[in-house]
């Protein structure tokens, strides 16, 4: 029974999947392309701005453009590798969100099951209102949500809950009053820390960034019994053979390849800080670290219809579910400026997808049906059904984040014939 969301529709998933394994028409990308893409890095890193990029555009199942620039840690000096081990921030969130629609899949979780099923304290939790009042001073009210919050909010951002920086000011006041960040604490005990603030909005009414994939998290270690590591290791990074992606590096080797953003890289570095202070913490929502390497085989499985390697991790009808855009006309949610995906995306279950053009003129490169995410540590991956193409950057830097990464996309777009580079 719950798994009947996803029956419907795997079908025409099925005529989709076949479509897209079709490339015999489909170009290589331009050598004098990839040279642009060789030529902007390079100058990134001579100029002193980007200590070192790995970049990674495969098409057909094989890289055909993998290249290192710079240097890992400009306090060392050594060498960007392909297996140099980054933080990747947000982009932990799909492999988060993967590891639960497995659970969804199997039957042991479902998109209408309220949190607190799992995490009983969200049985209590309110909504944030914030009143003027007469004298005009601001009052924050707090009123029961119009329904409770579900595991389908989490996996889509409408639950209400918020980073501290993001939302009203009274949303940053609140999360720094609860000291949510305060000593040592798991999945568990970061999910009931959370459970106690008020909601930034009503659930299912809007897409705002947030805490809800640190919860999930915790429902997936709940469901599972074990840590949220545990799990992904088990169901996801041993079959994928991702044997570099872990929550906490344990090895001076590990540690020696691990990039480092530049020194007056401030909000990094203290990100950075506060991951090392909570090793025990397993963020859901952004707590990996990766290599290319290992995210390629992650893309390369999304690319494939949620299979790699003769092994299936998601059934075709759930694979669907993920990977269509569950806020867009009709879904009753709405966006605001912090709506990361985009202009022409929409989002499915811990991923963005792209819907349509979007307003500008001409459109953003890409295709109808790409995937992607990035992360605020600057790395970014694209998954492009259209191209039979995965394409991924790796970097350490939030200085220069919302500048190289459309400049990064813009590049392999225009690799390919005009007729191809945009929707």
């Amino acid at each position: 029974m719950r798994r009947r969301e996803f029956l419907l529709g795997a079908a025409m998933l099925a005529g989709t999947m076949a479509r897209g394994r079709a490339t015999a028409g489909i170009p290589a990308p331009s050598s004098d392309g990839l040279d642009r893409i060789t030529a902007y890095f390079d100058n990134e890193v001579s100029s002193g701005r980007l200590p070192g990029a790995v970049i990674l555009v495969q098409q057909h199942g094989k890289p055909v453009y993998l290249k290192t620039f710079g240097v890992r840690d400009v306090r060392t000096g050594l060498a960007m590798t392909p297996d140099t081990i980054f933080a990747i921030h947000s982009m932990t969130k799909p492999i988060t969100c993967l590891g639960a629609m497995m659970l969804i899949d199997e039957g042991k979780l479902a998109l209408a099951d309220p949190v607190s099923k799992y995490v009983p304290l969200f049985a209590d939790t309110k909504v944030g209102l914030e009143i003027t009042n007469p004298d005009g001073k601001l009052e924050l009210e707090l009123v029961p949500p119009v329904r409770p919050v579900n595991i389908e909010d989490l996996l889509r951002h409408t639950s209400g809950i918020s980073y501290d920086y993001i939302g009203g000011k009274w949303v940053e006041q609140a999360y720094k009053a609860a000291n949510i960040f305060e000593g040592a604490f798991n999945n568990r005990e970061f999910a009931d820390r959370i459970a106690k603030l008020p909601l930034a909005r009503q659930p299912g009414t809007l897409w705002r960034y947030g805490h809800s994939t640190d919860v999930l998290g915790a429902v997936i270690e709940i469901i599972s019994g074990q840590t949220l590591y545990e799990f992904l290791k088990a169901r996801i990074f041993d079959p994928l053979d991702m044997s570099s992606t872990k929550f906490v590096l344990a090895t001076e080797d590990e540690l020696a390849r691990m990039a480092r953003p530049l020194p007056n890289d401030f909000i990094l570095l203290d990100a950075e800080r506060e991951r090392l202070d909570h090793p025990e913490w397993q963020s859901g929502g952004g707590g990996l670290l990766s290599t290319i390497t290992d995210y390629q085989r992650f893309s390369q499985m999304l690319l494939n219809g949620g299979e790699f390697d003769g092994k299936r991790y998601l059934s075709p009808a759930a694979y669907k579910a993920m990977t269509t855009d569950h806020i867009g006309p009709g879904s009753g949610v709405g966006r605001d400026y912090f709506y990361f995906p985009g202009d022409g995306f929409g989002y499915g279950y811990g991923i963005a997808v792209r819907t349509d053009p979007g307003n500008a003129k001409p459109p953003p490169p890409g295709s109808l049906g790409e995937l992607k995410w990035d992360s605020g540590s600057g790395t970014y991956f694209g998954v492009d059904p259209k191209l039979d193409m995965v394409y991924l950057m790796m970097q350490q830097t939030q200085n220069e984040r919302s500048r190289i990464t459309p400049a990064f996309k813009a590049l392999v777009y225009d690799c390919y014939p005009e007729g191809l580079r945009r929707p």
